[in-house]
């Protein structure tokens, strides 16, 4: 049974919640441990489908990425630290929001909440290579666009 995700943004309040892009993701017993409490690597599977729903909702599907661009988007550094726990039948709210925008690097700042709590948070250093792993391609100017609009700095760095 997948865990339950919506890629409905969540209400957006000011400028900087309109680049905070987030989804629900409903704790299932199968993200758990015996006590109820999530699998500190579960955590890893929700930012990773947070990510993904905010590509589709800026116009990009990783499918598509993949063999129409013959690229893809791998993850170089996670910086994680778990802050509280979540447990079994809680609704979290999972957001992305990219920091830094790069030709070939892309670093988003993740989140995991409940109630407002925060629960989880994490640096993500992404790059985006050929899809034969044969090394860095420059993003398609579109896609950085994209990304820029919602990025917190609007920072573009020189790779």
């Amino acid at each position: 049974m997948p865990t339950e995700t919506s890629s409905q943004p969540g209400p957006r309040t000011n400028e900087a919640d309109s680049r905070r892009f987030s989804i629900s993701v409903r704790v299932y017993y199968e993200d758990t441990d015996v006590a109820g409490v999530v699998y500190y690597a579960n955590y890893l599977r929700f930012i990773e489908r947070a990510r993904t729903e905010w590509l589709r909702d800026a116009g990009f599907e990783l499918a598509q990425i993949q063999n129409e661009l013959a690229a893809v988007f791998v993850v170089r550094r996670v910086e994680a630290d778990y802050h509280r726990p979540a447990r079994l039948g809680d609704l979290l709210s999972v957001s992305c929001e990219p920091i830094e925008v790069g030709r070939a690097r892309l670093i988003v700042r993740q989140r995991v909440e409940k109630n407002g709590e925060l629960l989880f948070a994490a640096v993500v250093t992404l790059a985006y290579i050929a899809a034969d792993l044969s090394g860095p391609r420059a993003m398609p100017p579109a896609m950085r666009a994209a990304m820029l609009v919602r990025s917190e700095t609007e920072k573009v760095l020189k790779q």
